[in-house]
């Protein structure tokens, strides 16, 4: 019993270093000053600077996007891959788009300026008489990278 109790300690152990591996080397970080609330996977997000992180979890795509200076944070993941315009893929650099009605706006997708795929996420249902418009924010990416 002790032998297979280290065996899996071991096992986990292993794991944990291979995808802390893994999220380290498909990751990417740009930034964006978001300069209104929005929302986000179900939460309220304040304006701010923030720090946009993607990586990849088993071909899955995730997003952590954080508050630089509330040091808050949220994780996504994208409902659906969509090509980019083609007015974004011309310019090439990295999008932040929120659609937004009656005064509130919700991120509707992620671009990273690079890809094949921009990732559109659920967003609140807006009322049949509202006129929505969509707001793009260019991202950066970080010095460093």
């Amino acid at each position: 019993m002790k032998k297979l109790t280290t065996k899996l300690t071991i096992a986990a152990a292993t794991l944990v270093v291979v995808a802390g591996a893994a999220w380290t080397q498909t990751r990417s970080t740009l930034m964006a000053v978001i300069p209104f609330e929005f929302r986000a996977g179900g939460k309220v997000m304040a304006a701010g600077t923030y720090r946009v992180e993607a990586s990849q979890v088993s071909g899955t795509p995730i997003y952590q996007l954080s508050n630089v200076h509330a040091r808050k944070s949220i994780l996504l993941v994208p409902q659906a891959p969509v090509d980019p315009t083609t007015a974004w893929k011309a310019e090439g650099n990295p999008k932040l788009a929120f659609a937004c009605t009656g005064g509130s706006c919700a991120l509707a997708e992620i671009w990273d300026g690079s890809g094949n795929f921009a990732y559109t996420f659920h967003r609140p249902g807006r009322g049949g008489d509202e006129d929505a418009s969509l707001r793009v924010i260019p991202m950066q990416r970080e010095k460093g990278e």
